[in-house]
């Protein structure tokens, strides 16, 4: 029987309560997780880690998660990890821009954890 490694998931968010949130819940379900706190931090996890799922706010120092999404639709498809956004900018225009950038999913702020949980599990079995 062939063992998988746990799938990695890239934590991309300013508010370090949030961060440590959501590591702490993905590392209790089985996940390898990562954190950066803004968006230029974020692509650089990206191309060193290639993580299989990134958890990403929009707004944000130094680099908002609009530019990480048209900064990673240049990657290779192979290296293109699968992409939650996790935003207060929740309004239709909002998720329909980031499903136009090349997100897999979308989830408001505030979200309920178990909620967030079932979308990261949907997108790593289906990986």
């Amino acid at each position: 029987m062939e063992t998988r490694a746990p799938a990695s998931v890239l934590v991309v968010d300013d508010e370090p309560q949030v961060v440590w949130m959501l590591q702490f819940s993905l590392e209790a379900e089985g996940y390898r997780t990562f954190a950066a706190r803004d968006g230029r931090a974020a692509l650089d996890e990206v191309r060193a880690r290639h993580p299989n799922l990134v958890l990403l706010d929009i707004m944000m120092p130094i680099m908002d998660g609009w530019s990480v999404l048209e900064e990673m639709r240049a990657l290779p498809p192979e290296e293109r990890p699968r992409v939650v956004v996790v935003s207060a900018r929740s309004s239709l225009r909002d998720r329909a821009k980031a499903v136009e950038l090349g997100a897999d999913a979308f989830v408001p702020k505030p979200f309920d954890v178990d909620d967030l949980l079932g979308v990261v599990h949907e997108l790593a079995e289906a990986s």
